[in-house]
């Protein structure tokens, strides 16, 4: 005869039940369902943002205000593969779901109170379109197979993608942009990327074994911009004018940052370079890329997914624009913007035949300035200290 078994309470509405393994209460110290940690859920949100890791960064900074407006929703993140790194560890994000055929069967069966869709892309917007919910913000796909606003906000967003000039007149962050959509208007904002202690310290420690001295400034040097966008680049020799003069004036270290696209392109800037500059690599997996970045005390970019890890944790930035808006990114008072003179910014363009392009007509000195204004700022605030106790 089989034992008798116990039927325990499986609390399938508790904000933490992870459905078929135990949950984190459980398994660190063995408590029960219905425990004093127990929530109840009581929403069920999906988020869906597919496209760009770097607008999925940025798109963290709505999560605060979002819990604080529904405190007893559970979220669920709907992204691609390779920006799941990104998401992982976000105390406001209860699911990760990666873009696939598992996650399409469960839009067939789950459903949800309510969608936020910011992706304009297709493919999103039919995902947000086949979810199962009454609530759907965004974007959705029509029959017809083109992309539609669920509301005026989104309608203004979806205006300036399909025309230039709308574009290159938005007053708006990004971010402010989609608070607007999600209704949010008016709400403190700030991106998350929860790192752990172990990978910060990694972080620091690998750029030691490299010969990095925390006790002097540290500057990152991001100096690519991917395959796609090879506008979004500054100039290599301005990169190196830029260390020869910061070199001479402060007692200053480089870091070159980067993946794989920029490995010939730093290559040639150790080659070429008078000043000792240290290879972070171009193999990195994000998070570990994310804490080198952190590592650094100042930041020198383009508009890139270094731009947006520098800024989720907390780096003096410069950031280096020219084809995109510089008035979409938020800075949050970490840094300041170096934008050249000419009429056609914004523009969006992989290329460009103007020459001077828009980034040639960065110089140097705008560069070196503002690098020189946050290390002071840096040093200012670790008067006193070490730079490493605050490196992360």
């Amino acid at each position: 005869m089989a034992p008798n078994l116990i039927r325990r309470d499986i609390a399938f509405d508790c904000k933490y039940f992870l459905g078929d393994r135990p949950c984190s209460w459980h398994k660190s110290t063995g408590v029960l369902c219905r425990c004093e940690h127990y929530q109840k859920v009581e929403e069920r949100i999906l988020i869906i943002k597919l496209d760009a890791m770097g607008d999925v960064l940025r798109t963290t900074a709505l999560l605060p205000a979002l819990a604080a407006q529904c405190p007893t929703a559970t979220i669920t993140w709907l992204t691609r593969r390779e920006a799941r790194p990104l998401l992982e560890r976000n105390p406001y994000i209860s699911e990760i779901l990666e873009y696939g055929e598992d996650a399409l069967l469960q839009l067939r069966v789950r459903t949800f109170d309510r969608v936020f869709n910011l992706d304009a892309g297709k493919v999103s917007a039919a995902l947000a379109s086949a979810a199962d919910s009454k609530a759907k913000v965004g974007f959705v796909l029509d029959p017809n197979g083109y992309v539609q606003p669920t509301n005026e906000a989104a309608r203004v967003w979806l205006e300036m993608g399909v025309f230039d000039d709308l574009k290159r007149q938005g007053k708006k962050s990004y971010q402010d942009t989609m608070a607007d959509i999600m209704g949010l208007s008016g709400k403190p904002h700030r991106y998350v990327l929860n790192l752990t202690e172990e990978e910060r310290k990694g972080g620091i420690n690998f750029l030691q074994d490299l010969g990095a001295d925390f006790d002097r400034l540290v500057i990152g040097l991001n100096t690519g911009a991917g395959r796609r966008w090879q506008l979004k680049q500054w100039r290599e020799d301005g990169y190196l004018e830029l260390v020869d003069r910061l070199a001479a004036k402060l007692p200053v270290q480089f870091i070159l940052l980067g993946g794989p696209e920029e490995r010939e392109r730093h290559q040639r800037l150790l080659a070429n370079s008078d000043v000792p500059l240290i290879d972070a690599g171009c193999n990195n997996t994000v998070r570990q890329f994310a804490s080198l970045v952190g590592a650094c005390h100042v930041v020198v970019t383009g508009d890139t997914l270094a731009m947006h890890l520098a800024l989720a944790l907390e780096r003096r930035t410069i950031v280096l624009f020219g084809p995109t808006n510089a008035v979409e990114i938020e800075l949050y008072g970490l840094g300041e913007k170096v934008v050249p003179q000419m009429t056609c910014l914004s523009c969006y363009k992989p290329e460009c035949d103007f020459i001077p392009n828009c980034m040639d007509l960065i110089t140097t000195d705008m560069v070196e300035a503002a690098v020189i204004r946050q290390c002071a700022h840096v040093s200012r605030l670790h008067e006193g200290q070490t730079l490493i106790a605050k490196g992360n």
